[in-house]
């Protein structure tokens, strides 16, 4: 029995989201392995999110990502500290910060990026797949809006 097959019988009866949960832990190792000096684990997701959308807060990372205010509020410190990322004062919202990448950050979100295509291309993900993409946002955006007030 080859390791392909082994890794078939074990995730034949499986639910969907493990899978999910397999791809994006497979990834960050990935990503990781190629950025080893950074020290950076799933916060590297954070700094992409907030690289393109300047401003967002932290409350918006919490919905995004599914993640406890505790543990966004403890990586977004530790990438403040890193010189990553830096938060301004909303000036709608005084008690709200709007959250920006450094140029630290810019300089590290093209590598981030191109680490990302490798890993796509290496596993199979193909500009083919731009349908299957748009259906799993779909299914990630109505997960968020389904758990959004629990």
């Amino acid at each position: 029995m080859n390791s392909e097959d082994n890794f078939q019988g074990i995730w034949d009866n499986s639910p969907f989201v493990a899978w999910i949960h397999n791809i994006s832990k497979n990834q960050m190792k990935y990503l990781n392995s190629h950025i080893k000096d950074m020290n950076l684990g799933h916060e590297m997701r954070y700094i992409m999110a907030i690289f393109d959308n300047p401003g967002i807060s932290q409350d918006d990372l919490v919905n995004m990502f599914g993640q406890s205010k505790a543990t966004v509020a403890k990586s977004l410190k530790k990438l403040e500290d890193d010189g990553y990322i830096k938060r301004e004062v909303n000036p709608e919202n005084r008690r709200k910060y709007m959250l920006k990448t450094t140029s630290k950050a810019d300089e590290l979100v093209p590598k981030i990026r191109q680490i990302s295509k490798d890993w796509e291309r290496e596993v199979g993900i193909t500009d083919e797949d731009y349908e299957l993409k748009k259906r799993i946002k779909e299914i990630a955006i109505n997960g968020m809006k389904l758990t959004e007030d629990l």
